[in-house]
């Protein structure tokens, strides 16, 4: 089934109020590619010469210390886009993006993105809202590792997660991934899980962990 480029990007929040023949524009200069899990998307210091749109699947945006040590920023699923900041300083990507599932993506040309933004003053506002959004996740990711302790953030990354109406956490995230957004190792992960189990705030079943009582962890962590 052919997917109508047009809409993908109009499905994003940075781009939902272009005008319908600047998106035809954009989406004739896009092109999409699909990508098996596990596969790298664009590396730090790579050109941000496109704003990627995530279709399908989801992508984790990390950076990486000499001595291999990894730090996952955030998860981007399915409607989520990349790259704004290189659109918005034209500099070069920032961090390591790879694959967590097979993924359809579209790359879109940051100088035709730019001049939408130019000529469209709402989109220029969203676009600079995005960036405003990642100095505010960045920011608060910073004061987290400084100010809370393993469990807190454990808490945090329970409650930034999608759930579902029963509160199952979905798409599930496997125990490495868990630990890496925590910025803590799979082993004190798990023993803070253990603890907010004991206490009745969530419940595993397997792989699947539901949160009970986010009101608690919430309340746990300072949010």
């Amino acid at each position: 089934m052919a997917v109508d480029l047009a809409d993908v990007l109009r499905r994003t929040s940075l781009l939902a109020s272009v005008p319908d023949a600047d998106l035809s524009v954009l989406a004739a200069a896009s092109r999409m590619r699909t990508l098996r899990r596990g596969q790298v998307v664009c590396s730090t210091g790579d050109p941000g010469d496109t704003l990627i749109v995530v279709i399908s699947g989801r992508l984790k945006v990390v950076t990486r210390s000499a001595d291999g040590a990894e730090l996952t920023h955030t998860i981007l699923g399915p409607g989520t886009t990349l790259g704004e900041v290189s659109i918005a300083d034209g500099g070069p990507r920032s961090a390591d993006v790879e694959t967590l599932a097979d993924s359809q993506l579209l790359f879109t040309s940051r100088e035709l993105v730019r001049d939408v933004c130019a000529r469209t003053p709402v989109a220029a506002l969203a676009l600079a809202a995005s960036v405003a959004a990642t100095v505010r996740r960045l920011t608060e990711a910073t004061a987290d590792l400084v100010f809370l302790d393993l469990p807190r953030r454990v808490a945090k990354v329970l409650l930034s997660q999608p759930r579902d109406a029963s509160g199952v956490i979905s798409p599930q995230l496997t125990q490495e991934q868990f630990a890496r957004l925590a910025a803590g190792t799979r082993q004190s992960v798990n023993t803070a899980l253990r603890g907010f189990e004991k206490r009745g705030w969530i419940t595993a079943d397997g792989r699947d962990l539901r949160v009970r009582q986010p009101e608690m962890l919430a309340h746990f962590c300072g949010d």
